[in-house]
């Protein structure tokens, strides 16, 4: 795992498509429970090189109920986004994670984590590659038809600040799908 880590960490694949040059934020080990699949780091991740360093970060360990320590105890929790660097800034936010990343990873890190429970799948780009035609017709519909994914996956919306409309029109997300995810999350850990 640690030389897998290290080839991640010197990936430069697209390098000539990085705004800030490659930076690849990854966090797992091999006793990891638990992986959570997001869509690429921030600037400020890629300045840190913390994982989910950021507001979207801080409501991610809110909805899952677990503290800072839990969450970036590697052997507890894998942080594996979509695209492993700062893809850039588009017109209405950062650009989509870079889709070499995933093809390229992904699979020889999950293959080193064999007690893998449970994976979180944050957001389309994580849903549309881990569901493939299991996905509904939006990310709405997915995530209110997680029970469907379970016990392997759990679904969630992006955390991120910008998805306070989302999450006010969807009432239901955090009355019902928050506390399922605490539980799962939670019996997960529990059973180490």
């Amino acid at each position: 795992m640690n030389q897998l880590l290290s080839e991640i960490k010197n990936c430069s694949v697209c390098k000539e498509h990085l705004p800030l040059g490659p930076r690849p934020i990854v966090s797992a080990h091999p006793e990891s429970k638990i992986a959570i699949i997001g869509q690429a780091p921030g600037s400020k991740v890629h300045q840190t090189g913390v994982p989910w360093d950021d507001p979207s970060g801080k409501q991610l360990r809110k909805w899952l109920g677990v503290t800072d320590e839990q969450f970036y105890d590697e052997r507890l929790l894998a942080l594996i986004p979509m695209g492993f660097c700062y893809p850039g800034r588009g017109k209405s936010g950062d650009l989509p994670p870079r889709p070499e990343c995933a093809p390229l990873w992904h699979q020889p890190l999950l293959d080193q984590m064999p007690n893998l429970k449970l994976t979180i799948l944050i957001g389309q780009y994580a849903q549309f590659r881990y569901l493939g035609d299991a996905m509904e017709k939006n990310l709405t519909e997915t995530v209110k038809n997680y029970k469907s994914y379970l016990p392997k996956y759990m679904v969630l919306p992006h955390p991120s600040p910008r998805n306070r409309f989302w999450l006010s029109k969807n009432p239901w997300f955090e009355e019902e799908v928050i506390p399922q995810l605490q539980k799962a999350v939670s019996s997960t850990l529990k059973n180490q």
